[in-house]
């Protein structure tokens, strides 16, 4: 498998990388995937088999189960592979286990590092933007940790542009250590990204690490026009629609997908994938898993490329609308 450097550092990880939210299926992340041991197991190991060297998770993700079953899973490969877990949720029922405070940044670092089974994290992450912590007590935290070697590097995940701009500035100011990558909700059917993030990362070196790169399981092929939804399936209850977009166009891009994939002897999984990673900016598409059916189709994703053409395609068919100033911007540029 490919590798690419996270961002503007010198790790190189693998372009596919292992996320380990279906592990654990413990309170809100029941539907999401119950993954346990046994089969975590076995789906770390022909992850690293594959290629995988990165693999991704969060404190929040079943409450915590995540990151001690995917720690136990990695054992003494440990040393192998760049792992990264995330912050800022909550984590306990009192009024400091939120947030990007010096305090809950700490103490859920500490506690990721006991799960995990580590003595130091390779990317810690902040899961999405506090707006009652000021940036510069969550960067000298962060800071903090990677002088004391409980991490290595830090990133950011779900901010707006000015926030993720302000961070890096005042990191720049400051003498911190900085973002080296942005995880982000990015696919065929949310390309919103584009507009303003992208651009950004390319410009201030950051790495894209797309989550969600399905659509939810909506760009695996399982949801076509005129079919029945499949049962069990996350996005077939009506009261289970955390992702929102317009699913008229989204089967017009699976039916893409598939004539696509048709000519590589691939499926329409892979063709999804294939096109994030031929996009600009992405370090690492994050995939999941439940079974090692699944895995073994989403690890060949890595043995071809999609054509350019075929590119052009699924960018003209999925293309987002343009939201001001960005039109206006593209259209006096095309005026010099």
């Amino acid at each position: 498998m490919n590798t690419r450097f996270l961002g503007n550092s010198g790790v190189r990880v693998s372009e596919l990388c292992f996320g380990a939210m279906t592990f654990g299926g413990k309170g809100y992340w029941t539907g999401i995937g119950q993954v346990q041991q046994k089969e975590a197991d076995e789906l770390v190991g022909m992850a690293i088999d594959g290629g995988i060297n990165f693999f991704d998770t969060a404190d929040v993700y079943s409450e915590g189960l995540s990151e001690q079953i995917l720690g136990k899973a990695l054992g003494k490969k440990r040393k192998d592979i760049v792992l990264a877990t995330k912050v800022r949720g909550r984590t306990g029922p009192g009024p400091n286990d939120v947030g990007l405070s010096r305090r809950h940044i700490v103490d859920s670092c500490n506690a990721s590092l006991m799960r995990l089974g580590t003595d130091y994290i390779d990317l810690y992450q902040v899961h999405s933007f506090d707006p009652r912590t000021p940036l510069e007590e969550t960067l000298r935290a962060l800071d903090d940790l990677v002088r004391g070697g409980k991490v290595r590097y830090i990133g950011a995940s779900n901010f707006a542009g000015w926030q993720l701009m302000k961070a890096l500035a005042i990191s720049e100011r400051q003498n911190l250590e900085r973002f080296v990558t942005l995880q982000a909700f990015y696919s065929l059917i949310a390309r919103d990204l584009e507009n303003e993030l992208v651009p950004l990362s390319l410009d201030q070196g950051l790495g894209i690490l797309p989550w969600s790169p399905l659509g939810g399981g909506f760009l695996t092929g399982k949801y076509r026009r005129g079919r029945p939804r499949p049962q069990g399936a996350r996005r077939s209850d009506p009261a289970n629609q955390f992702l929102q977009f317009d699913e008229e166009k989204g089967f017009d891009i699976v039916d893409e997908l598939e004539r696509i994939a048709s000519n590589h002897r691939a499926t329409i999984t892979q063709a999804a994938l294939n096109f994030l990673l031929r996009k600009p900016g992405v370090t690492s598409v994050i995939i999941g898993a439940k079974t090692n059916e699944q895995l073994g189709d989403t690890l060949k994703t890595a043995d071809w490329e999609m054509a350019p053409e075929e590119v052009s395609r699924l960018d003209e068919l999925s293309r987002p609308p343009r939201a001001y100033p960005y039109w206006m911007l593209e259209g006096m540029a095309r005026d010099r």
